[in-house]
């Protein structure tokens, strides 16, 4: 086991990455949660105060981490369920389980990056029948964050996924009108009942974050892949076109309601139910292993 630098937050023993006024705490244990990200003093991410952490999993706040699949899946109208190539249908969560399950702390640098492993389990087999290893690589930069998903087949068959991300940005809810997205050449794209991907709209080059036709909206990137996020406070940039990467397929935008103080822009290997219609869908071969890197640069 490394050496972990940790701190107490609400309660739980949470690992601390970085110094003084940048830094990260992230609980392994519960899903590889970043909990806070505190950047030049200030919180990046929102965090709950009445956080339940009887049930983090359905916490809403820091980042999740969403493997093997993002989203919801159908099999004939039914959520929660998708069918293998063989025609065996499995259960599965929205979202898939990483954030319901504890990670190993596998390396640490305790001034600027973490890795947390998660493995396939007696936990994993019954909905997701396959070996692999899931790590999370979070890195501190001078001006921001670096992220990397990076998945493992250890298995002898081709391994289905497309994993993601689901930040929750602290945004006071009277500020979504002030506060913008900008976006490469993008279509809008929202799910279906049946699960399939609607008809895609042309996208805009931005928008104000209070435009209803972000809610729950996926973004899909023509060719580039990236995005801006701009609030009265702070700006955030989105580079996903990083060097060795997999392709982003699309961001997602969504918030609870109207009156959260937190607005979640989620980039997505894949859209949801993709293991039946195939946007985003990636299949590793055995022993292969694959990334996915995102880095958010802040400037004030």
């Amino acid at each position: 086991m490394p050496l972990l630098q940790t701190q107490d937050f609400q309660g739980q023993t949470l690992v601390r990455i970085g110094a003084a006024d940048n830094f990260l705490l992230l609980a392994p244990q519960y899903g590889g949660r970043l909990v806070r990200w505190v950047h030049q003093g200030e919180d990046i991410l929102y965090w709950p105060d009445n956080a339940d952490w009887t049930r983090p999993a359905k916490v809403r706040g820091g980042n999740p981490l969403l493997f093997p699949f993002i989203g919801r899946h159908f099999v004939d109208g039914v959520a929660g369920q998708w069918r293998d190539r063989q025609g065996t249908v499995h259960t599965l969560a929205q979202h898939g389980f990483a954030r319901d399950l504890p990670f190993e702390v596998s390396t640490i640098d305790s001034a600027r990056s973490i890795t947390m492993t998660l493995r396939d389990s007696a936990q994993t087999r019954p909905g997701y029948p396959y070996a692999f290893v899931f790590d999370a690589v979070y890195a501190l930069l001078p001006d921001g964050l670096e992220v990397t998903l990076r998945t493992t087949n250890t298995g002898d068959q081709p391994l289905p996924c497309y994993p993601g991300h689901h930040f929750y940005f602290a945004l006071p809810h009277a500020q979504r009108a002030a506060s913008t997205l900008a976006l490469p050449p993008a279509d809008r794209v929202r799910q279906l009942p049946d699960g399939a991907p609607g008809p895609a709209e042309a996208g805009e080059p931005a928008y104000h974050l209070d435009d209803p036709r972000l809610q729950d909206t996926y973004h899909v990137f023509h060719d580039a892949a990236g995005a801006m996020l701009s609030t009265p406070v702070r700006a955030i940039a989105f580079e996903l076109d990083v060097a060795g990467s997999v392709h982003w397929h699309a961001v997602t935008t969504w918030s609870e309601s109207e009156q959260s103080d937190f607005y979640c822009v989620e980039p997505w290997v894949g859209l949801p139910d993709a293991i039946h219609h195939g946007q985003g869908l990636r299949r590793l071969a055995p022993g292969q292993s694959e990334s996915a890197v995102c880095r958010l640069r802040v400037t004030a």
